[in-house]
């Protein structure tokens, strides 16, 4: 089993990936890897990226990186989960650079219902964090989700009832 990766192995896998990385590429975190750089957890299990545009020689180092680093890296973000936010990519603020490598954090209002979904008590800690910590209106939540609904029938595994409610718990705690 691998450490847990807090702010010091973070910021060394992006100086890495800014090391491999001939042209621009933006990477795009999600979840744990976004609390701990915002301070509300220590650590994470995993790393979870988007790159933007994929790069294969990004990719085929990863297996490397990951031995090395010692970090587990997943390639997954909130589109893969629920659908994907109008306007996510300009609410995704670049938190670090590293030679041509941007990396974001993943829109936190797409991480946020990304989270509700999931419903895990860490992950609805994290949706009351970003709240907490002004990432997250949740009148702009409460708007985005009605935007979304209409599409939630391309997610089979969302019951898209039992997702309005917990939706709503978040928003009228």
């Amino acid at each position: 089993m691998r450490p847990p990766v807090d702010e010091t192995r973070l910021r060394e896998f992006a100086r890495e990936l800014g090391r491999l990385t001939k042209a621009e590429t933006h990477v795009y975190l999600t979840g744990g890897a976004s609390a701990v750089l915002e301070g509300w957890r220590e650590s994470t299990a995993d790393v979870d990226v988007r790159f933007e545009p994929e790069r294969d020689a990004l990719l085929r180092a990863l297996p490397e990186l990951k031995n090395r680093l010692q970090i587990n890296i997943e390639l997954a973000s909130p589109p893969d989960f629920v659908p994907e936010l109008p306007g996510w990519r300009e609410r995704s603020p670049v938190v670090i650079k590293e030679g041509r490598v941007s990396i974001h954090h993943f829109d936190f209002y797409s991480q946020a219902f990304a989270k509700v979904e999931r419903g895990f008590d860490q992950d609805l800690d994290d949706v009351r964090s970003m709240i907490d910590a002004g990432f997250v209106e949740p009148d702009r939540l409460g708007r985005l989700f009605e935007q979304i609904e209409p599409q939630l029938y391309r997610y089979p595994a969302i019951d898209a009832g039992s997702f309005r409610a917990d939706v709503q718990r978040v928003l009228d705690p």
